[in-house]
């Protein structure tokens, strides 16, 4: 009866452990969704973080409206999050579109602006081209600040219009993309994850090789074990200031993508050195003394053999190293940077997701936004690891086949 009462005890506590951690998961991840949800939108997705000045030229073209006046009025095509309608909308003829003044909040500034509403599929504003001739597809929330050197500052909203409608030919405009997305986090993000694997992979995979099948046991194997179960455990902010001493100073890298990605590297080493381990110690000795016997050198029992059957625990290390790449910001603030664009080159700086939700949310206290961008670190995380997976299962069919 004692050992009865005795197994329900533990097993109580093994359910209420279990239940204690699915809740706690559940309440982050529920708080970040219904703090932020509200916030992702494809505008979210594809924008720049930071707003994009530049002059969009094109020729005035009377274009009548189609719609009738209260289905323009009934139109709302101003992002919540930083606008606020104050007199408007307007429709002007001869750009074929409709202007109304708003309350224009980006970040932390807030201030009146001209912005396009509505426009027609004729509208001139659709052919605009930029100073290099390149196609500007100027929509919705675009500002307008001048036209034709005719600045709308301190200018009502009929008085915008009015100059506006007076313009005719060859037609400049100052104009400003609104900004307030990720499109520059998720790409240099995605730049991280590919470069770090990259060099992280090939090295620690030989380096597990070399001690599973080359090292002689004894002592220095020991030691290089311990060291690398060591590093996995030190926090990733020592990594960032040797990064920033070695990569972004003595090398001269500079803060850029490419010392941001080096760091990452090294952090991801001691994870892949001990997880490919672990997998290779698993295939049987029966198949490398089969492949030696039918005659296959050491090399080629290992790459054709070993290795091969070895996948899934490889790919397992691919997954904890993808999770590890896009949750770094420690690291990556003193060796990436927090400049919010898509790297040119490999020493240009760039911020990734994890980094700009440390930004918004600890210089501009924006949780809203912070657990926006964590909503999409959460689904490029599944994404990512379900693309992973797949790949190591064909891998693994492929191979016994």
């Amino acid at each position: 009866m004692s050992r009865s009462i005795k197994d329900l005890f533990v097993k109580g506590i093994i359910y209420l452990a279990t239940g204690i951690t699915l809740s706690v998961l559940l309440f982050i991840i529920g708080f970040i969704f219904v703090q932020g949800i509200g916030l992702v939108n494809w505008d979210f997705l594809t924008r720049d973080f930071n707003e994009k000045v530049g002059y969009a030229f094109t020729e005035a073209k009377d274009v009548p409206l189609s719609i009738d006046e209260e289905k323009l009025n009934d139109i709302n095509s101003l992002d919540n999050r930083y606008e606020t309608a104050l007199e408007g909308p307007i429709y002007i003829e001869n750009i074929g579109a409709a202007i109304s003044k708003v309350a224009y909040k980006n970040h932390s500034t807030e201030r009146e602006q001209i912005v396009v509403t509505y426009l027609e599929k004729d509208s001139s504003l659709q052919s605009a081209i930029d100073s290099t001739g390149v196609e500007i597809k100027i929509g919705p929330d675009y500002m307008l600040q001048s036209i034709n050197g005719k600045d709308f500052t301190d200018l009502s909203l009929d008085e915008v219009a009015e100059t506006i409608a007076a313009q005719s030919g060859e037609l400049k405009i100052k104009i400003v993309q609104p900004g307030g997305g990720i499109k520059s986090n998720i790409i240099t993000t995605l730049y991280m994850v590919l470069l770090s694997l990259l060099v992280a992979l090939p090295v620690g995979i030989f380096g597990a090789i070399y001690l599973t099948e080359y090292a002689k046991p004894g002592k220095l194997v020991n030691i290089i074990r311990f060291a690398a179960e060591s590093l996995a455990g030190i926090p990733s902010i020592i990594f960032g200031l040797f990064g920033m001493a070695f990569f972004v100073v003595a090398l001269n890298f500079q803060i850029s993508l490419i010392s941001g990605s080096l760091t990452v590297a090294v952090i991801l080493l001691p994870v892949i050195i001990r997880s490919t381990e672990e997998a290779l110690k698993t295939v049987p000795m029966a198949f490398r003394e089969g492949s030696l016997a039918l005659g296959a050198t050491k090399l080629q029992t290992i790459f054709k053999v070993v290795l091969p059957c070895a996948v899934p625990g490889i790919a397992t290390a691919v997954l904890l190293s993808i999770g590890r790449v896009v949750g770094e910001s420690a690291a990556l603030l003193l060796t990436a940077g927090t400049v919010a664009q898509i790297p040119g080159t490999l020493f240009s700086p760039g911020s990734t997701l994890t980094v700009q939700a440390y930004y918004v949310a600890k210089e501009e206290g924006n949780i809203e936004l912070a657990c926006a961008v964590g909503i999409v670190i959460i689904v490029i995380v599944i994404v990512l690891n379900i693309l992973s997976r797949i790949t190591s299962d064909k891998l693994d069919v492929f191979n016994k086949k």
